[in-house]
């Protein structure tokens, strides 16, 4: 392949289309509750889903770090801060838990 460009290009449009679709036809259309419920808790399964898998992947020198992690962000999960609030805790939680043991 000569050039990447077209190659970027369609990853990008890949990526883009299924985020701006959605976006275009729900604009002005009333949700039901039950789906608005359920649309709320696809954060915290995304977070969930990667908690999981870093513990499954973890090495056993850095399952105390994991677990440090795991903890300080169930703490502001379970107390309703923001989910970027509870992933911030957690890194660096755990890079300080890396840094101190």
């Amino acid at each position: 392949m000569k050039s990447y460009l077209p190659l970027i290009i369609g990853m990008g449009l890949v990526t883009y289309i299924p985020r701006v679709l959605p976006l275009l036809f729900l604009t002005n259309k009333e949700l039901s509750p039950k789906l608005k419920q359920f649309l709320q808790f696809i954060p915290y399964t995304s977070l969930s889903i990667l908690i999981v898998r870093g513990i499954l992947n973890a090495t056993p020198d850095m399952l105390f770090p994991t677990l440090i992690g795991i903890g300080v962000a169930g703490i502001f999960a379970y107390f309703k801060s923001s989910l970027v609030l509870s992933v911030l805790a957690a890194i660096f939680s755990s890079y300080i838990a890396m840094n101190i043991f």
